[in-house]
């Protein structure tokens, strides 16, 4: 794949994102890939795997987030009990 494809996919993808976020639009990257896919079929799919990778890190961070936030809450418990 070509780093100009690459490039694009990253900041659309980046793009798309936070459009989501704004507007808790969860789905709309499928539109933005349809858009994509009519015009472009590599280009579409080099973004939908940086949206995939996006989305997969949110949800893994987010996991260990709470898997921190939960071990220090416990940390806490623990030490009033003292």
């Amino acid at each position: 794949m070509s780093d100009t494809i690459t490039t694009l996919a990253a900041r659309l993808a980046e793009d798309t994102m936070k459009v989501m976020d704004e507007t808790g639009e969860d789905r709309f990257f499928v539109e933005v890939g349809e858009v994509l896919g009519a015009a472009s079929q590599s280009l579409e799919e080099a973004f939908l795997t940086e949206i995939r990778v996006r989305m997969a890190e949110r949800k893994a961070r987010q996991f260990v987030v709470k898997k921190l936030s939960d071990h220090r809450s416990k940390l806490k418990a623990i030490e009033k009990q003292q």
